[in-house]
């Protein structure tokens, strides 16, 4: 990750530091067109160097600090006009959505599901539509009347997550509408160079919402669309990720650090066990940049150690860490990726194994965080058979030559399972 005070770089719906998106964003280099923007989506954006959702970058590596020299960035999502010395923008409307943009929604039937009034497609109300992203953004025409003041954000970001636990509808659905509406929400956070302590408390909000999102659609997977909503949303939390860690650092006083800032540094280190993320810039060089009080947070020492462990292969360690430190949101975060680890203890344990001491799979249960009944599937997508003892209990038998690594991953999900967290769920107070 870059070094704080690096030069930054635009990204769609959120900012990145410029060495940490050339090291860590080579699985997000694809878009993918969601929401097409109101025809009368014309919007100014002042960016600064201190707010996270703009970012600059100039070829000789060096922060442009001065408000006379502000940078301005082309992105494939958002076209920007390069300009400087803009006034500074406050927004007024005080709905969710501007009057404007719902009425001509309305008229082209471009409503979701959660914002139609009694169900009709071309109908809807000040209390239930929400503002769209924008991708193409004009700074020749400002409409203050367009961008929502953060107390209108705050309270836009309530409604959104009041609906993430909705059981009427796919959460494929609920994670589409929440998504679009909360890059919105970062948009006009971005416009009016809002970085104070409520604008972070708002992106650790949304950076849950991406986290929890990405186990529930990994466990979802099954859906056509699955692929692209994975990709999208992880593209998203780690540039939320950014954007935050950016605000933390701009309202920095002296050496002290936000009380939930070691946890959301935790999050991007766990975000490395991902398959591709281990090119470019190591970890290293962001944690020399980081303060000594999360380095030495317990949140970040459990990170950095299920990293390490990870990629050494010490399985047991691995999943004891798990088990006994992991908290629910950082078991999001590695749940879709444990497999890799489990495949490669029960291929130790076989291996190592005495043919005539076999393993009843309530034993592997434990050590795989897994429940038995998924422990006999998993074992036999790895191609080993089990089998039932003297007594009628399941077991399986070591130093089978059937092994193998299913190539194109698990057929089914396997969830954690540990009855330490078990009794920790996440609700809608988390968001």
């Amino acid at each position: 990750m870059a070094e704080r005070g690096q030069p930054f770089r635009q990204a769609r719906g959120g900012v990145t530091r410029r060495n940490l998106s050339s090291s860590r964003s080579s699985f997000f280099t694809k878009s993918a067109t969601r929401y097409q923007p109101p025809q009368n989506c014309n919007l100014n954006i002042r960016r600064n160097s201190q707010h996270m959702d703009s970012s600059f970058n100039n070829p000789n590596g060096n922060v442009k600090d001065n408000s006379d020299n502000r940078s301005w960035i082309k992105d494939a999502a958002d076209v920007i006009d390069e300009e400087n010395n803009l006034p500074s923008l406050v927004g007024t409307c005080p709905f969710m959505c501007p009057v404007e943009e719902r009425l001509q929604r309305e008229r082209l039937r471009d409503l979701a599901t959660f914002e139609r009034l009694d169900g009709n497609p071309g109908k809807s109300s000040s209390n239930l539509a929400v503002k769209k992203f924008c991708r193409t953004i004009s700074t020749r025409e400002i409409q203050v009347s367009d961008v929502r003041p953060l107390s209108v954000l705050e309270g836009t970001l309530n409604h959104l997550f009041n609906l993430f636990h909705s059981s009427d509808h796919p959460f494929e659905v609920v994670h589409d509408f929440i998504f679009d509406r909360t890059r919105s929400i970062r948009q006009d956070l971005s416009m009016q160079n809002i970085s104070n302590n409520r604008a972070i408390t708002m992106y650790e909000r949304m950076v849950k919402f991406h986290i929890i999102s990405h186990q529930k659609l990994h466990r979802s997977s099954s859906s056509p669309n699955a692929s692209s909503l994975l990709y999208l949303n992880l593209e998203q939390l780690t540039k939320s990720l950014m954007t935050l860690f950016n605000l933390y650092e701009t309202n920095r006083i002296s050496h002290s650090i936000y009380d939930n800032e070691p946890e959301f540094c935790s999050f991007y280190v766990l975000l490395q066990i991902h398959p591709d993320s281990k090119q470019g810039e190591p970890l290293s060089l962001w944690f020399r940049n980081l303060p000594s009080a999360i380095m030495k947070s317990k949140q970040m020492c459990f990170a950095r150690n299920l990293l390490r462990f990870f990629r050494l292969g010490n399985y047991k360690r691995f999943m004891y860490m798990m088990k006994s430190e992991a908290s629910c949101l950082q078991c999001c975060i590695v749940e879709p990726y444990i497999n890799e680890v489990r495949a490669l203890a029960v291929s130790c344990l076989n291996q190592a194994g005495y043919k005539l001491q076999p393993f009843p799979l309530a034993d592997l249960s434990n050590l795989l965080l897994l429940q038995e009944s998924d422990v006999e599937s998993f074992c036999n997508e790895c191609g080993l058979e089990t089998s039932s003892d003297e007594v009628g209990k399941r077991i399986l038998a070591p130093k089978q030559s059937s092994f193998f690594h299913p190539r194109k991953g698990f057929q089914k999900y396997y969830p954690i399972h540990s009855e330490g967290l078990q009794g920790v769920s996440i609700n809608l107070l988390d968001l």
